[in-house]
């Protein structure tokens, strides 16, 4: 029922908020069951990336404990890019602060070419993050509108292997 979805998703994006607090995010909006987060709004931040796979890694973590306990399973995919946006607000009525330019849609796409349970990285985002996590290298994924583009998984925090029997494989 739509009442039934609507606290789901409140619980869910209310967790979120405080994750991405913990970490420097900001909450640009949702969209039906997406949520938009940006690092490094308003206030420029040095390690904006390796701050949102952090909050990825701890989102995700967040959902697959709720999912062990709830009879309603959210699979959840995420993607992380890196690159130059505008923001701000606009309009008279209903403000709201937004972002935008290419890199709003290249995140947007290297989610939806994410795996359910996986954060989903862009070269771009993988170059400032490959020092502080382990990543595999996906290879060159199609996304509308730009092409093929290299994608990574973050496996997991550099210098951390437990779980994870043969990396290559994750």
């Amino acid at each position: 029922p739509p009442q039934k979805l609507v606290d789901e998703l409140n619980a869910i994006f209310s967790a979120f908020d405080d994750i991405g607090a913990r970490h420097g995010l900001e909450k640009i909006k949702t969209i039906g069951d997406a949520y938009l987060a940006v690092a490094g709004l308003p206030e420029p931040m040095a390690d904006h990336a390796v701050a949102c796979v952090r909050c990825a890694l701890e989102m995700t973590a967040f959902i697959e404990a709720r999912n062990r306990q709830s009879a309603l399973k959210w699979p959840m995919r995420i993607g992380i890019h890196s690159g130059v946006v505008v923001a701000g607000v606009v309009g008279k009525r209903k403000f709201t602060y937004d972002i935008w330019g290419d890199a709003v849609n290249i995140a947007a796409r290297v989610q939806n070419a994410a795996e359910p349970g996986r954060v989903n990285l862009s070269a771009y985002a993988y170059d400032l993050v490959r020092h502080d996590f382990r990543c595999r290298y996906r290879g060159k994924i199609d996304i509308k509108g730009k092409g093929r583009i290299d994608m990574y998984h973050v496996l997991a925090p550099a210098g951390i292997h437990a779980g994870i029997a043969d990396p290559e494989k994750a």
